[in-house]
């Protein structure tokens, strides 16, 4: 059993969606970032950021258990253990980590900001509706799922003809394009994507993963612990 540290944030699906496709068996040990339990001491010995998800594999290499953190990190470390999702040959493996990579540097990032400010700033005490960073970080989601939908219009998914730790890692953040003021109807191929990496009965499954718990950190306690305000 491979223990994976979780909630259910955009981040936290890849890692239950990659175990999930993979078909690997694991325990799931809740992170509540709105409490504030990604600064326990014991998580910080296997995350020294303070973010989940992380993962630890007591069959890692060599036989000896391993922690990873950082999400893109353990879709890596998850697609070489099983040999699935990672593509055939080392140009396929070049696509991956490309798309990866944009995913780590941009669209996360940038959807995150967007939702900051679009949806939970505004709301802060005393409120911060600041236009520039809303039309600044709106502007770049859309310049990226632009990036996107190109990409998509030569090829089925991300990587190339094959799904991917890279499709896993964008599908989270991707499927929450209208909490971050997006429109898909001139983005046909992003959408067709979109539609078709949903249905996928793993991508269902690592979603659904205590969804039920999924908030909106509106709360005083959760702003102060997610904001430092």
């Amino acid at each position: 059993m491979i223990d994976l540290y979780f909630w259910p944030t955009p981040n936290g699906w890849k890692a239950s969606i990659a175990l999930e496709e993979m078909e690997l068996p694991y325990t799931t040990h809740l992170i509540n970032i709105g409490k504030g339990d990604q600064f326990d001491p014991e998580f910080l010995k296997i995350s020294p950021n303070n973010r989940m998800p992380a993962i630890v594999d007591p069959d890692g290499p060599d036989g000896s258990p391993i922690t990873v953190f950082e999400s893109g990190a353990i879709l890596m470390y998850l697609a070489r253990k099983t040999g699935r999702f990672y593509g055939a040959t080392e140009r396929d493996r070049v696509a991956v980590e490309e798309w990866l990579m944009w995913q780590m540097g941009g669209v996360g990032p940038m959807a995150g900001q967007a939702h900051h400010f679009l949806k939970y700033a505004p709301n802060l005490e005393p409120p911060q509706d600041l236009p520039y960073a809303k039309d600044r970080y709106r502007a770049e989601v859309a310049r990226l799922y632009g990036v996107l939908d190109r990409r998509l219009a030569e090829n089925e998914y991300v990587a190339g003809d094959f799904y991917s730790i890279a499709d896993m890692s964008i599908w989270g953040w991707a499927s929450l394009w209208e909490g971050q003021q997006q429109v898909l109807d001139d983005k046909p191929h992003f959408a067709r994507w979109l539609e078709a990496v949903s249905a996928r009965p793993g991508v269902q499954a690592g979603r659904a993963l205590y969804a039920e718990l999924r908030g909106d950190h509106s709360s005083k306690q959760a702003q102060s612990v997610l904001f430092k305000r």
